[in-house]
């Protein structure tokens, strides 16, 4: 570890522990339940200590370059996992249906539920499945439509880590389904978060080198390669918590020293729109598929891997794929009152959302209430056109205008407060606030009429 990392993650590391955050080992004894209702949402419990560690990578950072900062990235990000848990939250772990009906019917055996070698081999066996769902992930074109989320931004830090896809959990869980014959759900539900959680910090790159840890763990050295775009790094390193996975059955790459690693997919979407790059790749995959000339290449493109064509093997060939060597960073500019409009609203999104995480309100309560699901709806409409405001389109005036409108609306009919009564948004000066952006925007759209 060369002294500018180890000053780097000594930072990061002291800072922690000033903001009076508890850094442990999970025990084994301590996350062991026999009930699956007993299991925690560890998720939740990660949230907050997540995003101190996000601000502290930030502030490493910005000390060190200004210009490494940038709020479209950043709110794009967390507009993604704003979608991706919303769902999660929604759906209350219907996901796990399969897994314990398998467990329930069909199981082979039954491991020791309170013996801590279950949870040992739990947590490798989980690993193990994670290892061949993020290969398939990234070698089967109808996978990696929706992975390709994670890997869509040109920035690699922590907040990355929480760009997710709606809909990858559900094509991918398939995976883990034979575990379901001998582990206890009440096991495998802990450690699939367990395993995600850990997955968090290793987007960074502040932490350079961790020494004898790289020969096992997949760390944030790794995991650099593993979103580059540069020939040498696809289809790499796809281990969760260990990297022993992929030195065994042959797709570990080293980071190289003298190559900068150029981050995001080979083609940039060039958007910021989080409901855009959640399809954008599936439409294209769909396309592509129908442009083929016969039915079982058509076929073929579902499953076959994304540089795949006709006669090629079925990951293609590395002299035919994008060789990215260079990126100018998709950025647009935008006046300085607009970032703050963003921000504002994002930060009322955020709000919101979080609401879902308290059981006491109704709001969590009644999810897919009229109220509920009119305030979820409004919250991916504003994500929608927070995005299009970042990448400048000439619609998303009159689009933002069109939903501050509609939130009028619906608040007038107690349509979005009746279940948050006792919320921020029930307050008089939302309304107003609401009211003030619709000014703001039919004076944008008034004022661009004028000058054409």
């Amino acid at each position: 570890m060369n002294a500018t990392t180890y000053e780097g993650y000594a930072d990061l590391i002291g800072g922690l522990k000033h903001a009076g955050m508890l850094l442990y080992i999970v025990n084994p004894y301590e996350t062991t339940f026999e009930r699956l209702e007993d299991v925690p949402d560890y998720h939740l419990q990660v949230w907050f200590p997540f995003f101190l560690l996000i601000a502290l990578e930030n502030a490493i950072l910005y000390a060190k370059k200004p210009s490494s900062f940038r709020l479209n990235d950043h709110v794009s990000s967390l507009s993604h996992w704003i979608m991706q848990e919303t769902g999660r939250v929604a759906f209350r772990g219907a996901e796990y249906y399969a897994y314990i009906v398998i467990y329930e019917k069909f199981r082979l055996s039954s491991l020791t539920w309170d013996s801590p070698w279950t949870w040992y081999m739990t947590a490798v066996a989980v690993d193990f499945c994670y290892y061949w769902v993020h290969r398939a992930n990234h070698e089967v074109l109808f996978l990696w439509a929706h992975h390709q989320v994670h890997h869509s931004s040109e920035e690699f830090n922590l907040v990355v880590g929480l760009r997710q896809s709606v809909l990858q959990q559900w094509c991918s869980f398939m995976f883990y389904l034979p575990l379901a014959f001998f582990i206890p759900p009440s096991h495998f539900v802990a450690h699939h978060q367990f395993n995600l959680i850990y997955q968090l910090w290793i987007h960074t790159t502040v932490i350079n080198d961790l020494g004898p840890l790289e020969w096992i763990f997949n760390t944030p050295k790794h995991h650099r390669v593993h979103h580059g775009c540069n020939i040498y790094c696809l289809d790499t390193n796809y281990g969760g918590v260990l990297i022993v996975w992929d030195r065994i059955f042959g797709t570990f790459a080293q980071e190289r020293a003298k190559e900068e690693i150029i981050y995001g997919l080979v083609v940039s979407p060039q958007s910021y729109n989080p409901l855009y790059l959640q399809v954008f790749y599936a439409l294209a995959m769909i396309g592509r598929s129908l442009d083929m000339g016969n039915l079982r290449d058509r076929l073929a493109v579902y499953w076959k891997g994304p540089s795949w064509q006709p006669g090629l093997p079925r990951l293609g060939l590395d002299e035919f794929k994008v060789n990215v060597t260079s990126r100018v960073k998709y950025n647009p500019q935008l006046p300085t009152w607009q970032s703050c409009y963003i921000v504002l609203h994002f930060c009322l999104v955020l709000y919101t959302h979080c609401q879902l995480y308290d059981e006491k309100t109704q709001f969590s309560q009644e999810l897919h209430g009229i109220s509920s699901t009119a305030m979820v709806i409004n919250n991916v409409c504003a994500l929608t056109t927070l995005g299009l405001l970042f990448d400048r389109s000439k619609f998303a005036g009159l689009l933002e205008l069109t939903r501050c409108l509609c939130y009028l609306y619906f608040f007038r009919y107690n349509l979005i407060t009746s279940s948050t009564s006792r919320s921020l948004f029930a307050l008089p000066f939302i309304t107003h606030f609401y009211v003030a952006s619709c000014c703001l925007w039919i004076y944008d759209i008034l004022r661009i009429a004028a000058t054409r």
